[in-house]
């Protein structure tokens, strides 16, 4: 599955960058998509199999899977 993660700070993007390189999950960090938030304006892109609340931490505001292009469907956010 293909996920976007979008965070509170860019330095939660950087760190959780260094944490899925650390588990050889690759991570492309890049500008958040304006349809999903305009908060710190950076977010992260994996392709993960496994159960991702595994993969949450503090610093992640939301998470979505990409359904397909412009599709997301929110699979955790810290506020609800």
């Amino acid at each position: 599955m293909n996920y976007t993660i979008v965070f509170f700070t860019h330095s939660g993007a950087i760190k959780f960058e260094k944490k899925m390189s650390k588990l050889n999950i690759a991570c492309l960090l890049q500008p958040v998509p304006r349809k999903l938030s305009s908060s710190c304006g950076i977010c992260a892109r994996i392709t993960y199999e496994g159960n991702i609340k595994d993969l949450i931490e503090a610093e992640i505001e939301s998470i979505y899977k990409d359904i397909s292009k412009n599709q997301y469907e929110m699979m955790y956010s810290q506020g609800a």
